[in-house]
């Protein structure tokens, strides 16, 4: 029988290096997604028509990922033994979570101030068409425009508009965040949050639940051997779909490549707002490549980038569905071929996919700044720097790990300080990409963090029900 989370969890002989086949299958997605590229480059219209083998294979991914997250955070909690022991790991995790989110966020606003990439980089024409000229209220525009981009309805964007309290006092923009963080934490019906992927509510129902099987011991032996064993099954489901993720991020790259080179919009617009597009993506590495390995180096006095290679099957597999929600599957399988203990990696994992987003706050205090410094007439204080950093925190905690759901969001670090949302449209031509890249930060931030958050879990633990049940 296969074994259970344990304090005993299996490690591989080098930690550092995934096992065999983890190798050939991350040379071939990155070779996918090259030749997705050249196919786009190439033959716009060809690459487009691709669109539905890619929609599947995200499907297929995103399809599990509401009973593993439900089953791997409930093995997380039962391999403690004993609910009192999350108290520790827990704290770590949420710290952890705060921190590289205030950090990144920093280095956002530091690395956009430093370049200045609204100065004189857009032209006055574009601004005009986008602050009115015959299309719309502002609003209505808004709602047009991010619903086609993030793929949620025009409803639920509306949702966010409606919220958002006229004029320039930032505080009940702060205090709409507090309070749809609050609720986010506990929904009144489980199965409606599962149909709409709610992971945050799920998790802290599995926490909740599996705390208490905890206490049970023997008389709850039978549930806790079907959640095991639920989730070494789907596990083997990941592993199953992996064979076929080159085909399907092929497809999805190249279909959204393609229909980008085929509409003529992207070349153009990178032209104008080029500065902008690499002040992000300088942030973005500054983070990736130096504050987030310093913490991992810091806590675990091991390579960092050795552990990174690790982990590049999942981190281009976020690059290609960015999608934080739909790579979890992978993150899981190539944290613990990295030689992360289950125990670490079934808690912190899915909960740092559903409110560790680093990329994304560090991209929405970029991008505020920056339609800052492209309005005629503004000029953030530094107080007001410091509510977009505060905001931009906070949002990023309630974005939703779906492609572009940080547009929406941002229109709160936006409104926290008045700036005009209309002028979000300048972003929009390439924030699909950009989506990408702080995804696959996003990603590697919540890897890491089950690294570091393994240093805090007890040494000596005692036979979980589910382990012993199980064996």
């Amino acid at each position: 029988m296969s074994d259970a989370p344990s304090a005993s969890d299996p490690t591989p002989d080098d930690p550092s290096r995934p096992k065999p086949h983890g190798n050939w299958l991350t040379y071939a997605i990155g070779g996918a997604i090259i030749a997705a590229i050249a196919l786009a480059l190439l033959a716009p219209h060809v690459a487009e028509s691709l669109e539905v083998g890619g929609e599947l294979f995200l499907r297929a991914l995103k399809m599990i990922v509401v009973p593993l997250v439900f089953t791997s955070v409930m093995c997380g909690v039962l391999g403690l033994g004993d609910v009192r022991k999350l108290g520790r790991p827990g704290a770590t995790a949420i710290g952890y979570y705060l921190a590289t989110t205030v950090l990144a966020v920093l280095v956002g606003l530091v690395v956009v101030n430093v370049i200045r990439p609204g100065e004189g980089t857009v032209d006055q024409a574009k601004l005009s068409e986008l602050s009115g000229g015959g299309m719309g209220t502002p609003k209505a525009q808004i709602t047009k425009a991010l619903s086609q981009s993030t793929g949620l309805s025009t409803g639920e964007v509306a949702s966010v508009l409606e919220d958002l309290p006229p004029g320039e006092s930032s505080q009940p923009g702060i205090g709409s965040i507090f309070k749809n963080l609050l609720l986010m934490l506990v929904t009144d019906n489980l199965f409606v949050a599962a149909a709409e992927t709610q992971l945050l509510p799920i998790i802290v129902f599995a926490i909740v639940f599996a705390g208490m099987l905890t206490t049970m011991h023997q008389d709850v032996s039978s549930i806790t051997t079907l959640v095991v064993q639920s989730n070494e099954a789907l596990m083997k489901f990941v592993m199953l779909l992996m064979n076929i993720a080159p085909l399907g991020i092929f497809c999805l790259v190249a279909a959204r490549f393609g229909k980008a080179q085929a509409s003529g919009e992207f070349l153009d617009e990178l032209a104008q707002i080029g500065w902008y597009f690499g002040t992000v993506l300088i942030g973005l590495a500054i983070h990736a490549f130096v504050t987030l390995p310093l913490i991992f180096y810091l806590v675990r006095r091991e390579n960092p980038y050795r552990y990174m290679l690790a982990m590049s099957q999942a981190l281009l597999t976020a690059f290609s569905t960015a999608s934080s929600s739909a790579t979890l599957p992978v993150t899981l399988e190539c944290s613990e071929e990295a030689g992360i203990s289950k125990r670490s990696t079934e808690f912190v994992i899915p909960l740092g996919a559903t409110i560790n987003m680093d990329g994304t706050a560090l991209y929405e205090a970029a991008a505020a700044i920056f339609i800052a410094q492209v309005v005629p007439g503004i000029d953030l204080t530094l107080m007001q720097q410091v509510i977009v950093a505060v905001t931009a925190t906070l949002a990023a905690i309630g974005a939703a790990g779906i492609p572009e759901a940080g547009l929406v969001t941002m229109l709160i670090v936006l409104n926290a300080v008045g700036l005009p949302l209309e002028y979000i449209g300048l972003i929009l031509t390439v924030d699909w990409l950009l989506d990408r890249f702080r995804t696959t930060v996003n990603v590697l931030g919540d890897s890491i963090g089950a690294a570091v958050v393994e240093k805090s879990l007890p040494d000596a633990l005692p036979a979980s029900p589910a382990a012993a049940s199980a064996s």
